[in-house]
């Protein structure tokens, strides 16, 4: 049986391999299935949608760090193609690109 990567826990953002037979996984490990469960039971009764992400302000700062860490990154490679840059410096610039953008997926 052959595993490969289809998508992303619901949860954390973390990739899952997903195996060919039954059905998709929707989180990484049974602490995400369980966060997630103690998510929508704190948001019954409330005005919040069930589908809603909630973060903290630390988790907000910390995502928005790692967005801005992905935009430089982009910054960086636009500026490479424009002076001319050498094919090695521009796969090594857009493997840091494709890093950082990876873990700025993550919402946790």
């Amino acid at each position: 049986m052959s595993r490969r990567v289809l998508s992303c826990c619901s949860w954390c953002g973390r990739e899952i391999a997903e195996s060919e037979i039954g059905r998709r996984r929707r989180y990484c490990r049974q602490s995400c299935r369980q966060r997630a469960y103690e998510h929508r039971n704190s948001v019954k009764g409330t005005g919040i949608p069930d589908d809603a992400v909630v973060l903290s302000a630390q988790e907000v700062a910390d995502l928005s760090d790692r967005w801005f860490a992905a935009r430089c990154a982009a910054e960086d490679v636009a500026t490479a193609v424009s002076e001319g840059a050498e094919m090695i410096e521009l796969a090594d610039l857009t493997a840091t690109l494709v890093a950082l953008t990876r873990e700025a997926e993550r919402l946790r």
